[in-house]
């Protein structure tokens, strides 16, 4: 018996969308990172982008537990001697919502060319609008 190895061309891309609002940043970005790779099929292969899209909605209203919206930090540098920003999350919120999430999932994602090109799959936005009705998304299956 031979192992399955997906081909580029043979994956079947489905959409799916996400109402962030109420639901826990790290527990998200792990669902959403499975989907962006495709461990949820059984075609999944580790060397191949098996994933699906993912639209995210609401990314404003993402919660977090504890003292995290005070104490979380977010560093930036210029690349010039003391250029160092920082920014705590509830900060980083007020001014890029959609960055917090995106920055989650791709911490959860393998640092190559593959995790960026799965990363492009992401689409987040930070009201509960989204242009992607004519995609038909489907809810994705959450464990909560």
């Amino acid at each position: 018996m031979k192992t399955y190895s997906a081909k580029p061309g043979e994956i079947a891309r489905d959409w799916y969308v996400v109402d962030a609002d109420g639901k826990t940043l790290g527990r998200l970005a792990t669902a959403i990172a499975d989907t962006l790779r495709g461990k949820r099929k059984p075609q999944y292969t580790p060397h191949t982008d098996t994933g699906d899209f993912v639209v995210v909605v609401n990314a404003e209203k993402i919660q977090v537990t504890g003292q995290k919206r005070d104490q979380k930090m977010y560093h930036r540098h210029s690349g010039y001697p003391g250029g160092l920003g920082s920014r705590t999350l509830r900060e980083q919120v007020d001014r890029q919502p959609t960055e917090v999430l995106r920055k989650a999932v791709k911490g959860m994602l393998p640092r190559n060319r593959l995790s960026r090109a799965q990363l492009t799959k992401l689409k987040i936005y930070a009201g509960p609008e989204h242009p992607h009705e004519a995609q038909a998304p489907k809810p994705l299956p959450l464990e909560d």
